[in-house]
């Protein structure tokens, strides 16, 4: 039964695509269990093979999984064949397919990317701790934007770091949706990375173009609330000035060609990883200024820190299951700017509920004056910031 369905999607894939390779695989992405097999199909599209071949499979890691079998001849009258994977040791490894006597470009795409784990339940715990820390982070924008709307004003916000938090949201789009929606750049993508996937997923262009809105409609406020005295600061205006004239250079040199339309995107993404690491530094300077946290969100920062240790833990998880701690210690970009973000969560915590606990709010007005808000008693007094 199971050789039946399987030939007749091998039968449907075929008739659905246009196939230049000879040789193709049923999947190109495995999971397989530690100890355990599973199975996919190898398929020729050439109906009119005059000759034998023989089949090899080969891998960077022969200790981390098993072919069975790991060669075999492929009769000129034979069109499928099914393989096994063992998994040996966790980890990742593409087994690619060397058939004698046949053009390598017949056979380019016969490979598969298996991943190796020690357990389904972490896999599951893993999946779950991602949803978790990508809705955090998702509605991590309304508590700030429900706090300029109750208060009907935004002092307390720093406006670098909303200006800062604007731009890298955007560079982070324009990744996301470059890599993912523009056929002739996802191209050049694999053909650098010939063998590898898309690291572009829905819910990242769902996120980052969520994020741009979010932060656009915050800037609104901005325009329509109370300011008191703040304004984007000379500093800030000159990090954006060296962030512009870089994404600028690089999209000129992209245009004649000399860098492709990848590099821009990733030169996109290095100048948000530049932001990320510090965006947080106006607002906590800010606080310290005013010696008040009162209009800085403190729901912001419960789920941004959510997000953040989830997403450390996601790593954790993933990095024993696939025995892959190079990820983390190997190329420590990720995790290192999720605990930066984490621990300027905690400083922002610590001002809060610590440093400036008993601030009150305040409004500053033209003339000198500030209106002293706590609960419903308002009173004009001297300014404590």
């Amino acid at each position: 039964m199971d050789i039946s369905l399987s030939s007749l999607s091998i039968l449907l894939l075929l008739a659905v695509t246009a196939v230049s390779a000879e040789f193709r695989v049923s999947s190109q992405d495995i999971r397989v269990h530690l100890n355990n097999d599973t199975q996919f199909y190898l398929y020729s599209t050439e109906k009119n093979r005059t000759e034998n071949v023989e089949v090899f499979f080969e891998s960077q890691h022969d200790d981390l999984v098993r072919t069975d079998p790991a060669h075999f001849i492929a009769k000129k009258n034979e069109y499928n064949w099914t393989i096994k994977i063992l998994g040996i040791k966790p980890g990742y490894v593409t087994v690619t397919t060397n058939i004698t006597g046949i053009d390598p470009s017949n056979f380019s795409e016969a490979f598969v990317r298996v991943t190796v784990e020690r357990s389904e339940i972490l896999y599951n715990i893993s999946s779950v701790v991602g949803w978790i820390y990508f809705l955090a982070w998702s509605i991590s924008f309304y508590p700030q934007i429900y706090t300029n709307y109750k208060r009907k004003s935004v002092i307390g916000l720093n406006f670098d770091y909303l200006s800062l938090n604007l731009v890298g949201f955007i560079m982070y789009a324009l990744f996301n949706c470059g890599l993912y929606w523009i056929p002739e750049i996802e191209q050049e993508y694999f053909s650098r990375y010939p063998k590898g996937l898309n690291p572009v997923q829905v819910n990242d262009i769902f996120f980052a173009l969520h994020a741009v809105i979010a932060t656009i409609v915050t800037i609104f406020q901005c325009f329509i609330y109370e300011t008191g005295s703040q304004r984007v600061s000379t500093i800030a205006r000159l990090i954006h000035g060296v962030f512009s004239s870089f994404v600028l250079m690089s999209m000129i040199l992209a245009l004649y060609n000399t860098i492709q339309w990848l590099d821009f995107l990733y030169y996109c993404s290095y100048v948000k990883l530049a932001i990320t690491l510090i965006k947080y530094v106006p607002q906590a300077f800010y606080n310290y200024k005013r010696k008040s946290t009162v209009g800085w969100s403190i729901g912001n920062i419960f789920l941004d820190f959510t997000g953040g240790i989830l997403s450390m833990l996601q790593m954790i998880l993933n990095a024993y299951n696939y025995d892959d701690w190079e990820s983390i210690f190997g190329d420590p970009t990720k995790f290192g700017l999720g605990f930066f973000s984490v621990a300027f969560d905690i400083f922002f915590l610590i001002q809060h509920f610590v440093l400036y606990r008993d601030r009150t709010d305040y409004i500053e007005i033209s003339g000198g004056c500030n209106e002293h808000r706590q609960e419903d008693n308002i009173s004009c007094g001297t300014s404590e910031a």
